[in-house]
């Protein structure tokens, strides 16, 4: 994407697969891209060789991509910037950043969390470590797996924003052959959608782990959306976007996936790992590890029931056997189907 000036310039917070992936769609839309990263031999392999064997073995980058050890350099004249490390690491990352980000810069989110402690969602995490006003801030949400986006697989994806102009800049700065935005203004609807389908994904990955099928799968799944669904209407998000492409589509998509690290580590757990192990044996941050602390409480705190959240909270963190999950899952009161 260009301006009258020349190239739009992009900065991508986060070296990892998501980041490192988003860098490329970025720079095949017509931007120029720095990718932030702590790693240097990832930073050095990312700018001198356009690759990141670590977290995208075999893919070539774009060569409007390249990467800087020094995050301030990153954001220095950034029109966008993308936001793609840990979301329980997110606000130490930016606030050191908040008087280096231009005044015209956009900030978008690909982070899919919750923040321990405070229960902010990762757009109020960003603008206030940012001190920016919301109406900067977007998400980016959808069926997006690294990998297949890295290989240029078509894709579609949602950008919400309160402010319709920012939202539209995200979209055209990410718009390409392969990767298609949809803007929406529910940020609170999108980024719940983005935060839970993580946690859904885990009791996904934990039941087939434990050798159960499609049956008990789409179960999960389908109850899974009404978890998200409930929580997001307490908060008050627009109920149509959860049968969509953040709600809906994402939640198959990372439910479904091998190359869903949170579906993976859930499979690991399934199996017999103690969640140490899995996090070493899934190599990359499964975010709803942490964030299924969070929603619970959020979803709690506003009196929304959320079993299969407090399930997959209970096997991770508070020593629940495995073979317990299914009991909680389906040992619920009867009732009817749509609430």
């Amino acid at each position: 994407m260009t301006t009258e000036d020349g190239p739009l310039r992009a900065a991508v917070l986060g070296s990892g697969s998501w980041g490192t992936t988003f860098a490329a769609v970025l720079a095949d839309a017509g931007c120029e891209v720095t990718v932030w990263g702590r790693d240097a031999a990832t930073v050095h392999e990312i700018a001198h060789e356009g690759r990141n064997t670590r977290y995208l073995p075999g893919i070539e980058l774009p060569a409007g991509v390249t990467a800087t050890l020094d995050a301030r350099e990153a954001v220095a004249g950034a029109d966008v910037l993308a936001v793609a490390v840990p979301s329980q690491r997110a606000r130490d990352v930016l606030a050191p950043l908040a008087d280096a980000v231009p005044a015209h810069t956009v900030v978008v989110s690909l982070m899919k969390g919750v923040e321990l402690d405070t229960d902010q969602r990762m757009s109020e995490v960003v603008a206030q470590s940012l001190r920016i006003d919301a109406s900067r801030v977007a998400v980016l949400s959808g069926p997006n797996l690294a990998r297949e986006i890295a290989q240029r697989q078509p894709t579609a994806t949602v950008v919400a924003s309160t402010s319709d102009a920012t939202a539209r800049l995200v979209a055209r700065a990410c718009a390409s052959s392969y990767f298609r935005p949809y803007t929406n203004p529910d940020v609170v609807g999108v980024e719940l959608c983005g935060a839970v389908k993580n946690v859904i994904a885990l009791a996904v990955g934990i039941s087939q782990g434990r050798g159960m099928g499609f049956n008990t799968m789409a179960t999960v799944i389908t109850r899974g959306l009404v978890e998200i669904t409930r929580l997001g209407l307490a908060l008050g998000a627009d109920a149509d976007t959860f049968p969509g492409l953040a709600g809906m589509g994402d939640l198959m998509a990372t439910c479904a996936s091998p190359d869903s690290r949170n579906h993976t580590l859930g499979v690991h757990i399934g199996r017999g790992m103690s969640l140490d192990e899995a996090i070493v044996a899934t190599g990359g941050t499964a975010e709803g590890v942490k964030s299924c602390r969070s929603v619970l409480a959020l979803a709690t705190s506003l009196g929304v029931d959320m079993p299969i959240t407090s399930a997959v909270v209970q096997v991770l963190h508070e020593d629940l056997p495995v073979d317990h999950l299914a009991g909680l899952l389906l040992a619920r009161p009867h009732k009817a189907e749509g609430v």
